[in-house]
């Protein structure tokens, strides 16, 4: 009888141990969800492991949702990870728009996260729906300075063109890339050329490149 009772007090003991060193790495975080009140607690931090999700990013990215009054719950961050989201980058982005009073939720700032991935950052659209962007037309960093036309007198026109963007939320998702950006205005630019009867026509109303582009509706679909 004592050797069972030895037995079982070493289980127990080993149990405890067990229990101790799997909850040991989670304490602090299990703080820090408590003292900020973002209501995750140790459960949920194993639960998370077990679930092959990272506990320290939805920690952190709850501890923000509370500090910034966010309506983000656990469940929503651990989904957006699991769907292979990048859940700090949307938090990013969330905080950003509510101080910038644009409206995005969590719902749709997680669809474009996901839509887009490095190509597409929704912080960075958030950013330029704050501050427009600056586009130079063509390229440069694909090795080409200008857009070369040709109008109808033989004359070879060399054009530059700088365009400004501004994220539009409701097109965001489907949307053209800045890459679809520059080939539509260098479209715009080629075809007022060589529909010109002389080059001096182009010089002296620039602006006839910017109106080709709304008139053929090049813009349509854009960001």
């Amino acid at each position: 009888m004592q050797t069972f009772l030895i037995i079982g007090g070493l289980m127990l003991v080993v149990i405890l141990i067990i229990i101790v060193a799997v909850t040991a790495r989670y304490i602090n975080l299990w703080v820090q969800s408590m003292a900020s009140g973002a209501g995750i607690n140790l459960l949920h931090l194993i639960g998370m492991k077990l679930r092959s999700v990272n506990p320290d990013t939805i920690v952190r990215a709850r501890v923000m949702a509370v500090q910034a009054r966010l309506n983000v719950t656990r469940e929503d961050l651990e989904a957006h990870y699991l769907a292979g989201g990048n859940v700090p980058r949307v938090m990013r982005a969330l905080i950003s728009a509510t101080r910038a009073d644009l409206p995005l939720d969590f719902r749709r700032a997680a669809a474009i996260d996901l839509a887009g991935g490095d190509n597409l950052r929704v912080d960075e659209a958030i950013q330029t729906s704050v501050n427009p962007k600056i586009i130079d037309v063509p390229d440069v960093s694909k090795g080409k300075q200008t857009i070369d036309a040709v109008a109808m007198d033989g004359i070879q026109v060399k054009v530059k063109v700088r365009v400004t963007v501004r994220t539009n939320l409701d097109r965001l998702i489907g949307g053209a890339t800045q890459e679809t950006i520059i080939a539509r205005v260098g479209q715009g630019i080629v075809s007022t050329i060589g529909s010109s009867e002389s080059y001096k026509a182009v010089l002296e109303h620039p602006d006839r490149i910017s109106k080709r582009v709304l008139d053929e509706g090049l813009d349509a679909g854009t960001v």
